[in-house]
């Protein structure tokens, strides 16, 4: 029997491994930190955590930071995407890093990555 923890596990194949390093932003590991802490036993938190800034430190993650330019660009989007009141600050720079870094697919089951018509590719 799987437990909600279980079903949520990602399976990392191949084509996975090889497209590394992957790259997020500060405002991404934010909202993954405060959600990690809310709902994971704290230890294992702290090993998470701790790997994650391992793969920065050897390269297979970037992590892009939100700086005042990228914060400005996401209210700019924010703005433009009136039409969309539920659509994460978060989210709006995401964009912003993902056209600026010229990337297209991101891994997410969010579905504003694919309702604003900027040409991301979610998978899976």
């Amino acid at each position: 029997m799987r437990t909600s923890t279980e079903s949520e596990l990602l399976f990392i194949d191949t084509w996975a491994w090889l497209v590394l390093p992957w790259t997020t932003t500060d405002y991404v590991l934010d909202e993954t930190l405060t959600r990690l802490f809310a709902s994971t036993h704290f230890a294992k938190a702290v090993k998470f955590v701790g790997a994650i800034f391992e793969a920065q430190k050897i390269g297979s993650l970037v992590i892009e930071r939100i700086g005042p330019d990228r914060f400005h660009k996401a209210w700019k989007l924010r703005l433009r995407y009136n039409d969309k009141p539920r659509l994460s600050f978060t989210d709006l720079t995401s964009f912003v890093v993902m056209q600026e870094c010229h990337l297209r697919r991101v891994v997410t089951a969010d579905a504003h990555f694919g309702q604003i018509g900027l040409g991301f590719q979610t998978i899976p």
